[in-house]
């Protein structure tokens, strides 16, 4: 035998090895439930990855929320692409970043209005996916009650699936969960001085 067919070989049955591997992960998968997903971490792309989630469900035709936190005083792409979609319901607390407001009392009140469409999308079994797009930071600053919301996605309908985004996720958050991601930093263009970028960014 060539060492090529030799190579190929052995190839062959690893593969095998991995496909018996897998086909077994698979069948023990019985379990169907709406799943608590965090996207954590300072690196780039949680909403990103969130927003793929959203379009993937529509995809599929599936009932979908967005809320936004801090975001919209700016044109934001995946707003503008899915904000007259009928299978999306959208809510954004258009006060913009905490440094720029500088008012504790004025972004309490506006999280908690925002909040209020959330919680009242996650007790409704027709919406089959939410997304609380930058919710840590909410809980970080205090903003939002934590045990509050907490209990709206423990509570929530058996098979609807929520997707967190934001840094610093707390720790009862990441507990909940079934699905956590914590996306590292390496490199990012905004701290060689590169102006945020439509489409890559926003």
């Amino acid at each position: 035998m060539s060492t090529s067919e030799e190579r190929a070989l052995r190839h062959k049955k690893a593969m095998q090895r991995k496909k018996e591997h897998i086909d077994g992960r698979i069948a023990a998968a019985t379990i169907d439930k709406g799943l608590l997903v965090v996207l954590t971490g300072n690196g780039k792309g949680k909403s990103t990855s969130a927003f793929g989630m959203l379009a993937r469900s529509v995809g599929h035709g599936l009932r979908c929320g967005v809320i936004q936190f801090i975001k919209g005083q700016w044109e934001c792409g995946e707003q503008m692409l899915f904000a007259d979609n009928p299978l999306v319901e959208f809510h954004v607390m258009n006060t913009g970043f905490t440094w720029e407001t500088q008012d504790r009392d004025s972004d309490i009140a506006a999280a908690e209005q925002t909040w209020a469409h959330g919680a009242e999308m996650m007790m409704n079994p027709e919406i089959n996916v939410v997304i609380l797009d930058e919710l840590t930071y909410m809980l970080t600053y205090g903003y939002l009650d934590k045990e509050m919301v907490l209990s709206a996605l423990e509570n929530r309908p058996e098979g609807q699936h929520v997707i967190v985004t934001g840094r610093s996720a707390a720790k009862e958050l990441i507990e909940l969960a079934d699905t956590v991601t914590e996306l590292g930093e390496n490199k990012h263009a905004f701290y060689d001085g590169v102006k945020v970028q439509k489409g890559i960014d926003y």
